[in-house]
């Protein structure tokens, strides 16, 4: 039989098996009564996230009550929306961000109604070994609507048990993360930083003793990133540092010296509260560690000697002590995330698998690491990364396959190589995808994510168009069949790339995307409102660049159709955005799709929006690049503007 061309190819991973049971693991914890609880992000439940308790027989059991959704808005990324202590979990509400406890179903909330709707944010907390009183993030929204010159963010203390008035114990800093109180609950530890930092520049690690009020710095300051925080049974302090230029692992107990020194990434970068990627286990730790693309899990003795550990993990989080073992959320490129118990010698239970998708390993396409050359923002010749996805199968003689560029969100992020069928749905019609790691991203050093200081929108263009072309003149893939997809900054990036006379892309779509640079720095929350004075520079001193590196401004060389796709309730690149962007290209007469999902935020998580995006990317592809979609999928054509 003739193979049928790329991009038409029958699947059996459709938007629908995307979506079914999909959901996606925020986070694992020890329950302190012999069992653990997880997060689930249902798609199929509008994307609220459940709390999940397998006990010590291995019973599983729903925790929250219909309707409810462990979420934060803390950052508006969020994070630690919930934690647990001695079987009870303490947990935020996405609808009005008020903390509750939850202690054998009866539901208690803890903190006061706020003047403004979901005015007070709360996440990222710890209880002190009596359970009487908690230390958490608390994020103050003085009004609704308030700018972000006028949130203040703290760590308060909480009774534990009981409604009450926060008290506030550190505050000053711009921002504040990870309070850890010690094992006799006398020092907290936290992380701070201050505009224009963002949390893997510039941070510091305090601790202060709570009887006297004694603050001693032990690590951070500029040029350094520290995080994670976690106190000892002895009363010393792990933390990760990135101060050798890779983020590693060290102890303090009155002075700081090193536990793990690597060219490897224990850390990650902080865009959520609460990441946990080392953990101590009797008198060794156990750590994820990330190198060129793939994470593994290691086991440091007390003797300093570090084992990596067999495990068949590449894409490794929340590392979680749990008696004799770890307890982990990690995945494979041959199989999605679940949660798993590992101990010292890598014996792995699984306690959550990942869904039973049923599919044919050749269906499954494995990504390849990928060096190639490419150019820095003086022109400079350096190397950039990616891992590629070949189609699963093989297309006609003499055919090559289309290319879907796929750059990833932060721009401070990291291609996962962990299976994930929304990925799939592309190599399995026969399409070519490429995860670009381009200058900026995380796993490669400290170095390599500040290749896009001052460069946003010219490092990761370049490293996206050298993808491209290094797989079409290597014969992998077709040069007139070439697209790009993004969301977020990876919008942003999409966007540039095709703002240019030479750009090699036919095709593209932007997912809330950044359109106008300008338009962002004025209208962005407190989180991010300088990122950009580091990415582009300070504004609006240097206003010019932001113009000059805006896609809005450059509308004049856009001639690759694009489709769009745009939450309506995103605080963080709001919908004007997008619609900058396509009202440009309208004017222009350029091939346009607008897609507005209703209800969404910064991401879609909801089913029916998740595979409407899917399949009208796809049927937008197939209009521009001239394939059939499969007949037995039901497919709706997606609406072009042509002009």
């Amino acid at each position: 039989m003739t193979p049928l061309p790329y991009g038409s190819w029958p699947t059996p991973i459709t938007s629908e098996r995307v979506v079914a049971a999909a959901v996606r693991l925020d986070d694992v914890r020890p329950d302190g009564v012999g069992g653990v609880v997880w997060g689930e992000g249902r798609a199929a439940e509008g994307g609220r996230t459940q709390l999940v308790r397998r006990d010590a027989e291995g019973t599983v059991t729903d925790l929250l009550g219909d309707g409810a959704n462990a979420r934060t808005a803390v950052h508006e990324y969020g994070g630690g929306a919930w934690w647990v202590h001695q079987g009870v979990v303490f947990y935020v509400d996405w609808a009005d961000q008020r903390l509750r406890r939850l202690d054998d179903g009866e539901v208690t909330v803890l903190t006061p109604e706020p003047a403004a709707p979901r005015g007070d944010r709360y996440a990222d907390g710890d209880v002190a070994p009596d359970g009487s009183w908690l230390v958490c993030v608390r994020e103050h929204h003085p009004r609704e609507g308030a700018p972000a010159t006028e949130v203040v963010n703290e760590i308060v203390r909480l009774d534990a048990r009981a409604p009450g008035e926060p008290e506030v114990l550190v505050s000053g800093p711009d921002f504040v993360a990870a309070p850890r109180l010690s094992p006799d609950a006398s020092r907290l530890a936290w992380v701070s930083w201050d505009h224009p930092s963002m949390p893997w520049d510039d941070t510091v690690l305090t601790v202060r003793d709570l009887a006297t009020g004694t603050e001693t710095v032990v690590a951070g300051g500029p040029g350094e990133s520290v995080g994670e925080p976690v106190w000892q049974a002895d009363g010393s302090l792990h933390f990760l540092s990135d101060r050798t230029g890779w983020w590693n692992l060290y102890r303090w107990d009155g002075s700081v010296e090193p536990l793990v020194v690597m060219a490897a990434e224990i850390g990650l970068p902080a865009w959520q509260l609460a990441g946990a990627r080392h953990a101590t286990v009797g008198d060794s730790v156990v750590f994820a560690r990330s190198s060129q693309g793939f994470d593994a899990l290691a086991v440091r003795t007390a003797d300093g000697a570090v084992t990596e550990l067999d495990t068949p993990f590449t894409a490794i989080r929340s590392v979680r002590a749990d008696g004799d073992a770890v307890v982990c959320v990690a995945g494979s490129p041959t199989a999605e995330a679940g949660v798993h118990r590992v101990t010292l010698d890598g014996t792995v239970t699984t306690l959550r698998e990942a869904r039973d998708l049923g599919l044919d390993p050749a269906t499954i396409s494995v990504p390849e690491p990928m060096t190639f050359a490419s150019v820095d923002g003086e022109g400079r010749a350096r190397d950039a990364h990616a891992l590629y996805y070949p189609p699963a199968g093989e297309g006609p003689d003499g055919e090559r396959p289309p290319l879907l560029v796929v750059i990833h969100g932060g721009p401070t992020g990291q291609a996962s190589p962990v299976l994930a069928l929304g990925l799939q749905y592309w190599t399995s019609r026969g399409f070519g995808v490429v995860d670009v790691d381009y200058g900026g991203s995380t796993g490669y050093g400290r170095a390599y994510r500040e290749q896009l200081q001052g460069a946003w929108g010219i490092v990761d263009v370049a490293d996206c168009l050298a993808a491209a072309r290094a797989l079409a003149d290597a014969g992998r893939v077709d040069p007139e069949r070439l697209a790009i997809r993004g969301g977020s900054a990876g919008g942003f990036t999409t966007l540039a790339a095709l703002a240019r006379d030479d750009t090699p892309f036919s095709a593209g779509a932007d997912h809330f995307g950044v359109a106008d640079l300008e338009a962002l720095a004025a209208d962005t929350h407190k989180f991010e409102s300088r990122y950009l004075d580091g990415l582009v520079g300070p504004y609006p001193q240097a206003r010019d660049v932001y113009v000059e590196r805006s896609p809005i401004t450059h509308v004049e060389r856009f001639a690759t159709p694009l489709i769009v796709l745009q939450g309506d309730e995103d605080a963080i690149v709001p919908p004007n955005q997008s619609e900058m962007i396509v009202d440009a290209l309208r004017a222009r007469r350029v091939p346009v799709a607008y897609l507005l999902f209703a209800g969404e935020q910064h991401g879609f998580r909801k089913a029916e929006n998740i595979r409407r995006a899917l399949d009208a990317e796809l049927a937008f592809y197939a209009e521009m690049f001239g394939f059939a979609l499969p007949a037995d999928e039901g497919i709706d054509p997606v609406p072009i503007e042509r002009g």
